[in-house]
């Protein structure tokens, strides 16, 4: 392939002028002012620790997947399933670069330029869009990273953009008001590449330190306890997933940091205690609340739960979160995808994970060079739309007594939410904030909606309007609940919530 570089330059490109000037003490949790309030434990971290209202008020985020794996733009985990025979990856990969001794997933990041990268466009269509935070991949499992690291060569400024990914993108998002997070998969490389230790390939090099640890465990992907040890003997264990975690602290300051599920398993949980700890300690003396997202193995009190692509059936008394994509199955940018849920089916999504105490983070797969699908930025700016008029029942809202009522639940639970649920003008979610309560109607209809949650038993009722219309509404409450006569016009193409006072 054109633009394939040797292993050697690549190294002659990476470790130029590399100059470990920054090293962590990751012996211990005390930040640089001597702040060592958190300990590295559940309960020490219980005892201090409190979700910040930043992030139970905030409702909607961005998640962006964006690195070399654009480049091919034809699976999410390209990198690892190049390697495996049995997949159409590795088929795809062989037909149209060549064979993985010659061209591996290293060659394809010298090709990843993001020549028309804009962070402050990507920032305004963010803000546009309704969120109030974004979450950048600052590195995923293939183990490149989209910042500058002292500790892994294998990184944006040295090689592929030449730029600080993770930086320009910070200044940007603080610029337009909204809360920075990062995403850290550097738990899931030590594993990533091990298929390619099966068959001849380039991961067979031990040298190349991007493809990891390359461990294969009979029980599927863990992180062995050597790897992860903060007080490991091997140079790698101690300068790897801690130092990698106190860097990003460091240097970037971010909100929010989101782990995929390797940091839960029981071997790599005494080392995540001790993150958590300099992490808060950290957040302290930014007098910041910050948040860590973690999928299972640690107490909602101390962090907050995240569902990938699925939601809860139930208010969960802690904030929680539900992270997606626009695309139904992918990521990364895929160029063939036309697959993308709709602007209401996300909406829907969106009240529903609201009602039972949770966020949406929705992600986003920008193409390599640094644009963002225009069908991608339809969405987000019709969802921010939506947001304009009807946002007063989404930001700075809390549970009710219930999170709804109707026929539909709706999907619950861990990769559930591909498939649309369909809704009727009987399906309602409630949020609250203060006195005011807000219905939100997952359908229109040109006739009544009777609300059997708020019957007069239950509490007189002064005022019932929508949001986003002029228009007086009839409405009657009796035992039979709340009945409301919908308006003759549609104030939005989605979900309409119903503002009781």
């Amino acid at each position: 392939m054109c633009n394939k570089l040797s292993y050697f330059f690549l190294l002659s490109v990476l470790f130029v002028s590399c100059k470990n000037e920054y090293k962590p003490d990751i012996s211990t949790v005390r930040t640089s002012k001597g702040t060592e309030v958190f300990q590295p434990d559940s309960a020490s971290i219980a005892s201090h620790y409190k979700i910040p209202d930043w992030f139970s008020d905030s409702k909607f985020g961005i998640f962006i997947h964006w690195g070399p794996a654009s480049v091919p733009a034809y699976d999410g985990w390209y990198a690892r399933n190049m390697y495996d025979v049995n997949s159409h990856v590795y088929k795809h990969h062989v037909e149209t670069y060549g064979p993985v001794t010659e061209f591996g997933f290293k060659d394809f990041i010298p090709m990843f330029k993001a020549e028309k990268f804009d962070p402050q466009a990507w920032a305004r269509l963010f803000k546009e869009a309704g969120a109030r935070y974004v979450v950048p991949v600052a590195e995923h499992h293939d183990g490149f990273a989209l910042y500058n690291s002292t500790f892994n060569p294998w990184n944006s400024v040295k090689i592929g953009p030449k730029r600080d990914i993770v930086k320009e993108l910070r200044a940007a998002i603080l610029a337009e008001g909204l809360h920075f997070g990062l995403s850290s998969h550097r738990a899931e490389n030590c594993w990533f590449f091990s298929e390619g230790m099966k068959i001849p390939s380039d991961v067979q090099d031990t040298t190349i330190t991007l493809y990891g640890e390359r461990i294969q465990e009979p029980d599927g992907p863990t992180l062995s306890r050597e790897v992860v040890h903060q007080d490991g003997s091997n140079e790698h264990s101690r300068r790897d997933w801690l130092t990698h975690m106190y860097e990003i602290i460091d240097q970037y300051q971010p909100e929010l940091l989101y782990f995929d599920w390797t940091v839960g398993k029981e071997p790599f949980q005494e080392t995540f205690y001790k993150f958590m700890a300099y992490y808060y300690n950290n957040a302290i003396d930014w007098n910041k609340g910050v948040v860590v997202n973690t999928k299972f193995g640690y107490g909602d009190n101390i962090q907050v739960f995240d569902i990938e692509r699925g939601k809860s059936d139930q208010i969960r008394p802690y904030p929680w979160q539900t992270d997606t994509s626009i695309g139904k199955v992918f990521w990364f940018h895929h160029k063939d995808e036309s697959d993308l849920k709709s602007v209401n089916h996300l909406i829907d999504d969106l009240v529903d994970i609201v009602s039972k105490n949770g966020n949406l983070l929705l992600n986003v797969g920008p193409r390599a060079d640094g644009t963002i699908p225009e069908s991608q930025q339809k969405v987000l700016r019709e969802i921010g739309h939506w947001l304009q008029v009807n946002g007063e029942a989404i930001y700075e809202t809390r549970p009710w007594i219930k999170s709804g009522e109707g026929p539909n639940k709706g999907t619950a639970g861990y990769m559930t939410d591909s498939e649309q649920s369909v809704y009727t003008s009987k399906d309602i979610r409630f949020t609250t904030r203060k006195d005011t309560l807000y219905a939100t109607v997952l359908s229109w209809t040109d006739g009544f909606v009777t609300i059997e949650s708020l019957s007069e038993d239950v509490k007189p009722v002064h005022s019932v309007s929508m949001l986003g219309c002029d228009e007086q509404l009839d409405w009657i409450q009796n035992k039979s609940g709340l009945t409301v006569k919908f308006p003759e016009e549609k104030p939005t193409d989605y979900a309409h919530v119903l503002k009781i006072q």
